[in-house]
Order: structure tokens, then C-alpha cells, then sequence
């Protein structure tokens, strides 16, 4: 096994299922191992990664039920905190989407607009939706990085969620983020209905006026 990432709540390896004793030879899989927290009580802690090993894995089969393009669950271990699950080998759309033509740039935001259209429909916000959490592969662009994801159908959260998606847009795509956030929320209004995503725009609107709001004040005192 190999470690290629780690968080403040998880170890993220990338592994073989021979590796595992798993009839799938040489396949890569990646092998998310929720951390104990020695602050923490010892069974709080294991409450705590328990819940939220769960929770990940249930949402990626719902994700997955309703469409939206995740990793395949292999395997929960509630013993050690683990979710075994499907290597998404591709590009990322972060490097991806900067070298090519602004048409195509734009129609992978549209298709980035139905997952998230898809996801949402399902009660699922990410948490982190960010060009880097998001891999191109055979032409289809599959989320990842469900760790802080959260099943919540309610317009706020969908709306911070999009929210998140144009600040992180603007950020790595300040170029063309603008045409590209229009072309999201185009998308996303191909699966979730026009006025829907009309909806979510409003919002997104209004969580940036209070952001705003709240800078305006800081700079008043």
C-alpha cells in the first residue's frame, strides 16, 4: 500500500486487490482509513469514525443509485475504519479543463452541472466541490472526496454547496470562471428544471450579499 494523502480525519492509500486477498488481480482500489483522535475520548472517537465511515459509504451507493458518476464501495470495515473503493485513474479536471478550448472547457461545465444536479436530487451535498475533486475519465467526469459530504436536501446547503463550486471556480478558473459557473448552472438546470436552478442562483446571491455584508461590517469596526 502506498500513501498518497492525508487529512486531518483520514489516511488515503492507494492498494492492490491482490494486496487484499481479493480475486481481482493487480486492480488499483483506494483504501480510506479513518483515523483515531487521541484528544478524544476513546469511545467517542470510535462513535465518531464509526458514523461518519458509514455515512460516506452510504452516500456514494446513493450517489450511485441516482446516477451521479462516484467510486464503486468494495468493501466497509467498521473494524478498523475502512472503506475500500474503486480508483478513479484519470486527469483532474483542475489541469484538464485549462488546456483546452473554452467550447469544450464549457461543455464539461455543463456535464460538472448535471452531476451535481444528480447529486443534489439524491438529498446528497458534497462539502467540497472543487475542480481538483473531480477526475476525467473516458470522457466522464466522476466526483470524489465524499469526506465531508452530508445527505441534506434543503436550499441552503444545496446553495453553499454551489456556492463553494464558483468561489473555488474563480479562484483556479478567474479567467473564465464566469462563463464557466453560467455553464454549471445550465447543466444543472438540464436535470433539476429551470426553475430550480433559478432558485439556487437567488441563493447563491444571497449567501454572497451576506458575505459581503459581514466584510462591511469587519471594515466599519
Amino acid at each position: 500500500m502506498e500513501l498518497i494523502k492525508q487529512g486531518a480525519e483520514a489516511k488515503i492509500y492507494l492498494a492492490k486487490f491482490e494486496e487484499l486477498y481479493f480475486p481481482f488481480n493487480g486492480e488499483k482500489v483506494i483504501i480510506k482509513h479513518r483515523i483515531s483522535k487521541r484528544y478524544r475520548i476513546k469511545e467517542i472517537d470510535q462513535k465518531l469514525r464509526k458514523e461518519r465511515t458509514v455515512r460516506e459509504a452510504r452516500i456514494l451507493h446513493r450517489a450511485k443509485k441516482f446516477g451521479v458518476n462516484v467510486p464503486y464501495i468494495y468493501e466497509v470495515d467498521l473494524k478498523d475504519m475502512k472503506i475500500v473503493m474503486e480508483f478513479i485513474e484519470g486527469e483532474r479536471l483542475k489541469e484538464y479543463l485549462e488546456k483546452i478550448p473554452i467550447e469544450e472547457r464549457l461543455k464539461f461545465c455543463r456535464e460538472i452541472g448535471r452531476q451535481i444536479g444528480k447529486l443534489h436530487e439524491a438529498g446528497i451535498v458534497h462539502g467540497d466541490l472543487t475542480t481538483s475533486n473531480m477526475i476525467l475519465r473516458d470522457g466522464k467526469i466522476y466526483l470524489i472526496d465524499f469526506g465531508l459530504a452530508e445527505f441534506d436536501n434543503t436550499l441552503e446547503a444545496q446553495g453553499v454547496d454551489l456556492h463553494l463550486l464558483k468561489r473555488a471556480m474563480e479562484s483556479t478558473h478567474y479567467k473564465w470562471f464566469e462563463e464557466g459557473f453560467e455553464a454549471v448552472l445550465e447543466g444543472y438546470g438540464e436535470v433539476r428544471g429551470e426553475e430550480k436552478a433559478q432558485e439556487l442562483k437567488e441563493k447563491i446571491e444571497e449567501i454572497e450579499s451576506r458575505g459581503r455584508y459581514v466584510r462591511e461590517r469587519k471594515w466599519v469596526h
